[in-house]
């Protein structure tokens, strides 16, 4: 089996509400559908996800890096021999991981299809049986946010995060009004997206955040403050999660080195794909960390890649893939059973995707062959 053709759909997922993060707002989610072909008639989905300040890419750059450096490297290329197939992209274009991981998902599609297997029985097969899904509550006023909380009680869910990173004071309000509005058994986790920015100022909120039961506290601080990271976990018994700080393989071994985080969000848009997502856990768990896989917000079809890649491994303990959920309108499939996620045991990514919503969504897309 080799890769024929790449057909590259540059979409705008619209969202039910505006997606409220600390340095952002998204009023709907540009994405990149890779569909790759091959000799054989086999179909492989791919996606692309990108945020600009995470890892530097672009909807816009990402499409041109797909387009003229990646895809052509590509064709005549066998997608199971997927070690290959990242050296040849790594060798055509440092870093660019989220084009990077739309490749490599379109391969474990492809891969699973080929083989009539579901993505996660090439990972080493299914461990977990289900995830329980967290609800995300984006940025808004304090009662809002806890109003939206009791509500999604009420539709099923069982543990929150919270977005939080702008002001110090009402982030602490936004917390404590959650907090008192779905009573302290519900787990909670606090997301703050680097919005404190360095350590000192997240010492401040740690001593408010001690007294509100607080699951774990995710990148309190710039990406690339990795010290930051080792001086608060030095000084608090909440558990620190590490997001933006972690990209790849450098990043994880200095994070286990200097013992910064005590637990790792994976997320197949930062790392380049499955491959070396796996990779990332198979790290973690050598070094007692534990996982959880994040995404970008992302459709069914990325979605889906990085639940394959949880429901594989011990070592990953939570998930929070929920972009399907948010969105008013999909290209593809993927089923929630609210609040868990069970995978079903379909061929490759188990998506199937809605060409008619896949070219009503697109905004502008080429074809490599």
């Amino acid at each position: 089996m080799i890769i024929k053709k790449i057909n590259l759909y540059a979409i705008r997922l619209p969202l039910k509400q505006p997606f409220i993060i600390s340095y952002h707002t998204y009023d709907d989610m540009p994405s990149i559908i890779l569909e790759m072909e091959t000799d054989e008639g086999i179909i492989g989905y791919g996606e692309a996800v990108a945020d600009e300040h995470v890892t530097g890419e672009t909807w816009e750059s990402t499409f041109q890096v797909l387009q003229h450096t990646l895809a052509p490297k590509l064709i005549g290329e066998n997608p199971f021999h997927i070690e290959r197939i990242h050296e040849l992209m790594d060798k055509a274009i440092y870093n660019a991981p989220t084009a990077k991981a739309a490749i490599d998902i379109a391969c474990y599609d492809a891969m699973g299809k080929k083989v009539n297997q579901p993505v996660y029985q090439l990972l080493g097969g299914r461990y977990h049986d289900e995830f329980q899904l967290t609800h995300v509550l984006s940025i808004t006023e304090p009662d809002t946010m806890a109003d939206e909380a009791a509500s999604m009680i009420e539709e099923g869910f069982k543990s929150f995060k919270m977005k939080v990173g702008t002001d110090i004071d009402q982030d602490i309000e936004r917390i404590r009004k959650v907090r008192e509005r779905v009573g302290w058994d519900v787990p909670i986790r606090v997301d703050v997206n680097q919005g404190w920015k360095n350590s000192s100022q997240t010492l401040k909120a740690l001593r408010h955040l001690q007294e509100l039961n607080i699951d774990w506290l995710e990148q309190p601080v710039l990406a690339d403050d990795i010290d930051g990271m080792v001086r608060i976990k030095a000084r608090t018994d909440i558990p620190l999660m590490i997001d933006e700080g972690l990209k790849g393989l450098r990043d994880m071994r200095e994070i286990i080195q200097k013992q910064a985080a005590d637990k790792v969000n994976i997320k197949l848009m930062k790392s380049g794909g499955i491959y070396p997502a796996v990779k990332l856990a198979h790290m973690a768990e050598m070094a007692g960390m534990e996982c959880q896989v994040g995404s970008m917000v992302e459709s069914s079809i990325a979605s889906a890649a990085g639940f394959h890649v949880a429901f594989s491994k011990k070592v990953i303990t939570s998930v929070e893939l929920t972009g399907p959920i948010k969105f008013s309108k999909d290209i593809g499939d993927l089923h929630y059973d609210v609040p868990f996620i069970r995978l079903s045991d379909k061929a490759g990514l188990g998506v199937t995707v809605d060409k008619a919503i896949l070219e009503e969504l697109t905004e502008f897309k080429s074809i490599v062959e």
